[in-house]
């Protein structure tokens, strides 16, 4: 007989503190309280092991996740807005919630009752526990155990059951679903989280692994990831208002054939926060050998907001910061409508490994259109294999920089005329109105390249650069729900 812990909030009182198991879904599932009170109302309730049943977390209420928790079997688990949720670490015992294949979480908090997952320490630090992982059942480029479309996630979470498993090609999921919903994430943020299992298989705060398009992810803020804040590998969900707040390693990482779309975003990192690794606010690859296996890398970024570690070209911070955007090993990630500043190095494309990273340049796989790049020490760089035109990072300045890209790049910071970038008391994105030197990062947006064509995802009335307006409902979008400090 398997065991599980789990709360099955709303099917009875609790009279007393105690241990209590009840026989559902031939599995014992076993309900922890800590604390008095004579009931489920503003309790301390630990959640552990495998969850076997469809399960409420209500908000009056705190939950403790104690070492790897799955939601496992196809079920739901659902938290009402306002709900907070913690994550222990006792020794090796991280804590984590993963979401298996077929499993959901329905996480729908609101502007003024987000949900938060955050350390159950009292003086929480980056690291404290796992973060959150997702899988689904989409298409992803990797192999496990000789199966195609099949992903053990990193960071030691799979188990004998395989609960760490996405994709497809398997008994669980015989063949991939570009659609499937592994629920939703919306005004929810994630906090302290990230663990280093080995060196480059960490669980993330937030981890999209094969999940399908059918998902909803929408503002989600990550603050003080230990690695990276948000990491797709393959899948096609899209998402929209993410932000990410003095991450230690990187903010958008996107491997293994990740094909979805993403706008509206926000970066802001610590001058003093790098990893060993090398940070970076965009690292993307079609996979680790950077060959031609498909589903390609093709992800779609749109109005994001990257500020670095540097509010002035004399500033250094942390030797480990390496640039704003590392695209290399065959992916074909695009950035369009974007602002990055503030960064050792703003746009390299590394062809270091496997096929020439510069021929998706070359082929209009990748695509760089209407970015601003202001205060970067070096703007664009390339190195390795090079392309069949572009051969040399002389080469491809002068390619970023034609007209018909719509791109900028200048000197300063201050030259892109952003209210508070750099203010780590006050930080504010916004980009100042009317006409104060800045109107291309007001009006250079647009959505006329070919890779919009039949797209319903990416709202293209916006007119800006970066993911905050100068005025109106989107220049508020990240207020209210968020915390920065």
């Amino acid at each position: 007989m398997k065991y599980s812990l789990i709360l099955m909030a709303g099917l009875f009182l609790l009279a007393v503190s105690s241990c209590r198991k009840i026989e559902a879904d031939g599995e014992i599932q076993v309900i922890v309280v800590n604390g008095g009170g004579g009931s489920t109302s503003g309790q301390t309730i630990t959640l552990q092991g495998r969850i076997n049943a469809d399960t409420v977390l209500r908000k009056q209420n705190t939950y403790i996740l104690k070492g790897l928790v799955y939601m496992v079997n196809n079920k739901t688990m659902t938290i009402e807005p306002g709900t907070v949720i913690k994550g222990s670490f006792s020794g090796s015992d991280v804590a984590a919630l993963i979401i298996t294949r077929g499993s959901k979480i329905v996480a729908e908090g609101t502007p003024t009752e987000p949900i938060v997952f955050t350390s159950a320490s009292p003086n929480p630090q980056s690291g404290d526990w796992g973060g959150i992982v997702i899988c689904g059942k989409a298409p992803i480029n990797t192999s496990f155990n000789g199966t195609n479309g099949l992903y053990q996630v990193e960071g030691g979470i799979d188990n004998g059951n395989g609960d760490g498993l996405a994709g497809a090609g398997d008994a669980v999921a015989p063949t991939a679903v570009p659609t499937d919903n592994s629920g939703s994430l919306k005004y929810v943020r994630i906090e302290y989280a990230g663990y280093a299992f080995q060196p480059d298989k960490e669980v993330n705060s937030l981890t999209l692994a094969a999940v399908g398009s059918g998902t909803t992810i929408e503002n989600v803020q990550v603050t003080y990831a230990k690695d990276d804040a948000f990491e797709w590998f393959g899948g096609t969900v899209n998402c929209k208002y993410l932000i990410a707040y003095k991450t230690q390693d990187d903010d958008f990482d996107t491997d293994n054939g990740y094909s979805g779309k993403v706008q509206f975003g926000i970066v802001f990192r610590d001058s003093l926060i790098a990893d060993i690794s090398r940070s970076e606010a965009f690292e993307s690859d079609n996979n680790a050998s950077g060959t031609t296996v498909s589903p390609q890398t093709t992800a779609i970024f749109s109005n994001i907001t990257a500020i670095g570690p540097r509010a002035t070209l004399t500033n250094t911070g942390n030797a480990l910061y390496r640039g704003a955007a590392h695209i290399r090993r065959n992916t074909g990630i695009s950035i369009y409508n974007s602002i990055i500043m503030g960064w050792p190095l703003g746009i390299e494309i590394d062809a270091t490994v496997g096929r020439s990273t510069m021929l998706n340049i070359e082929d209009s796989t990748i695509r760089l259109r209407n970015i601003t790049l202001a205060g970067n020490n070096v703007s664009t760089l390339f190195a390795g294999t090079p392309g069949a035109t572009i051969t040399t990072s002389a080469a491809f300045s002068t390619w970023f920089t034609q007209p018909f890209y719509g791109n900028d790049i200048l000197t300063n910071n201050s030259d892109a005329r952003l209210i508070q970038p750099f203010n780590y008391l006050a930080f504010d994105p916004t980009p100042f109105a009317g006409s104060n030197g800045n109107q291309r990062i007001l009006t250079g947006g647009g959505f006329t390249d070919a890779k919009f064509a039949g797209d319903t995802f990416f709202d293209k009335t916006v007119t800006f650069r970066g993911g905050v307006a100068p005025a109106g409902a989107l220049s508020t979008w990240w207020k209210g729900w968020t915390v920065f400090k």
